[in-house]
């Protein structure tokens, strides 16, 4: 579950230029490490902790690899990455050239199952305005149909 609380900013641009406002930020990221995954592989299946991280370093080569060749890699139900390399648009055919290209870049592409740990997620509010606690819709609610309010959330 993750933990918010709420921060006082000022709004730098627009009509409401130097008033007040207030956001939701994480309390603190939850980072894990490649060593915790690798822990949590060995626990979980029967290989070995060398096995495991022969694996990532393999998994990481063939990655390196395939970027460098301009392709696609798909990794089951997690994500499939592609490279991207976009162009500027010229006007006339004889000056397209390396130079019209632009920076490569990795486009990640989550899988359903992933993203549906995303609509699936809990999370907590801590201080609202004036001290006040409110929750966010859990999915059953959000199922129900919620709708928000001033302060608190109310179902329909």
């Amino acid at each position: 579950m993750i933990s918010f609380k709420v921060v006082e900013t000022t709004h730098k641009i627009g009509p409401k230029k130097g008033q007040k406002a207030y956001n939701a930020v994480p309390k603190a990221p939850m980072k894990f490490s490649a060593d915790w995954l690798v822990n949590r592989i060995v626990r979980e299946t029967s290989l070995s902790e060398g096995d495991v991280r022969n694996v990532i370093i393999t998994l990481r080569n063939i990655a390196i690899e395939v970027i460098s060749l301009g392709g696609s890699l798909d990794l089951g139900d997690l994500f499939s990455f592609r490279v991207a390399i976009p162009s500027k648009l010229i006007d006339d055919v004889k000056e397209v050239s390396a130079e019209s290209l632009k920076r490569p870049r990795i486009l990640v592409r989550w899988k359903s199952v992933v993203t549906g740990a995303l609509k699936k997620m809990r999370w907590m509010w801590i201080t609202l305005r004036g001290g006040k606690r409110a929750s966010p819709p859990t999915p059953l609610r959000m199922e129900r149909g919620v709708k928000r309010t001033q302060d608190q959330w109310q179902d329909n």
